[in-house]
């Protein structure tokens, strides 16, 4: 996995949707495109920061666990159908993203509506990008051996 967490959720995400955060947001797509890379880095600081507490552990464990054994694989925004079929980690997800709104918000001044409505276009690119990252660990002949191996960098 050469690419960050960040590259690939730009990548699934693609010019179209991009666009559609730029628009969403009033700014052209580097504007948007700083918003999504803060926009990741929230989501999964807040996912990391709610596997470590003890009353969100257990959940986001199981989350992890059904994402690293999701069978088969999720094609793309596209074929992904929604929140609906993400199972525990798209609830998970859904709710760290407010808090990663509000975060975002108050470190850039675009008011907290917009940048969630921006963030829960993430939401399922996310979850998306996780999902491939435990397929390819898997097809690699390894096994996505946890929250870190899905959003890259030290497991905290």
């Amino acid at each position: 996995m050469s690419e960050t967490f960040e590259d690939e959720v730009l990548d699934e995400l693609g010019d179209d949707r991009l666009q559609e955060i730029a628009g969403l947001l009033g700014t052209d797509p580097a504007g948007a495109q700083a918003v999504v890379g803060s926009s990741v880095a929230e989501l999964s600081g807040e996912l990391r920061q709610a596997a470590a507490e003890p009353a969100s552990a257990d959940e986001v464990r199981a989350a992890v666990d059904e994402v690293t054994s999701a069978e088969p694989p999720l094609q793309g925004v596209a074929g992904f159908g929604g929140l609906a079929a993400g199972g525990l980690m798209a609830g998970v997800l859904g709710r760290l993203a407010r808090p990663a709104a509000n975060a975002i918000a108050k470190r850039t001044g675009i008011p907290a509506a917009t940048v969630t409505r921006a963030v829960d276009i993430l939401v399922p690119v996310v979850l998306a990008v996780m999902t491939k990252r435990a397929a390819a660990k898997k097809t690699g002949g390894t096994t996505a051996d946890g929250l870190g191996d899905l959003l890259g960098g030290p497991r905290k």
